[in-house]
C-alpha cells in the first residue's frame, strides 16, 4: 500500500515540476485506466484526480489537458475493442484478467443487456471499465456504434476526472477565504 501512495506521489510532483509534460502524462493514464489489462493494476483515478488539482493550483490551461485525458481514454477502450475483435476469448485467459473471470462474465452480461449504452455507462465504474470494451470486441459489435460510445463516454469521463480538482480547488479556496 505505501508503494502504491509512494508511486502516486511521485506522478503527480513530477508532473508539478514539469509541467510542460502534463498533457503527455494525463494522456498515457487515461490510456492506461482505459486499456482492459493495464486498468486493472495502474493506480490511475487517483494520480487523475491528483493531477486535477494540480490544474487548479498551477494555472494550466484545463482544456488542452481535458482533450489529452480524453483522447487517451478513447485510445484505450479502442485498443481493448480491437484485442476483443481479434482474440476473442482468448484475451480473457491473459493476465490479469485470467485471475477475474467472474470479472469478464460480469461485464458481458452488462454489456449483452445495456449493448451500445453499456459501452458509455461502463466507463464510469472501475470494474467494468476493465472489460466491457473488451467484450464488445469480443461480441463483434459493430464499429460505428462502439466509437461514438466511446468518443462520447471518454469526453464525459474526462472531464469528471480532471474537472473536480481544475476548478473545484479554487473555488472552494476563494470560498474560504473571504
Amino acid at each position: 500500500m505505501n508503494e502504491l501512495h509512494n508511486f502516486v506521489d511521485t506522478v503527480i510532483h513530477t508532473t508539478a515540476q514539469h509541467p510542460n509534460w502534463a498533457a503527455f502524462v494525463i494522456l498515457l493514464l487515461a490510456f492506461g485506466e482505459s486499456l482492459a489489462f493495464l486498468s486493472l493494476v495502474l493506480p490511475a483515478t487517483v494520480i487523475l484526480f491528483g493531477l486535477g488539482g494540480l490544474i487548479g493550483e498551477s494555472g494550466l490551461s484545463f482544456w488542452p489537458l481535458w482533450g489529452a485525458a480524453a483522447l487517451g481514454a478513447y485510445l484505450g477502450d479502442w485498443l481493448s475493442y480491437a484485442i476483443g475483435r481479434k482474440f476473442q476469448y482468448k484475451a480473457l485467459r491473459v493476465w490479469p484478467l485470467s485471475r477475474h473471470p467472474d470479472m469478464a462474465e460480469r461485464g458481458h452480461a452488462f454489456f449483452g443487456k445495456w449493448g451500445a449504452w453499456g459501452i458509455f455507462i461502463g466507463r464510469f465504474f472501475g470494474p467494468l471499465r476493465a472489460v466491457v470494451p473488451l467484450i464488445a470486441g469480443i461480441c463483434a459489435m459493430p464499429l460505428r456504434p462502439f466509437q461514438i460510445a466511446n468518443a462520447a463516454s471518454a469526453m464525459v469521463w474526462a472531464f469528471g476526472m480532471l474537472a473536480p480538482g481544475a476548478f473545484g480547488l479554487p473555488t472552494l479556496r476563494e470560498w474560504l477565504s473571504f
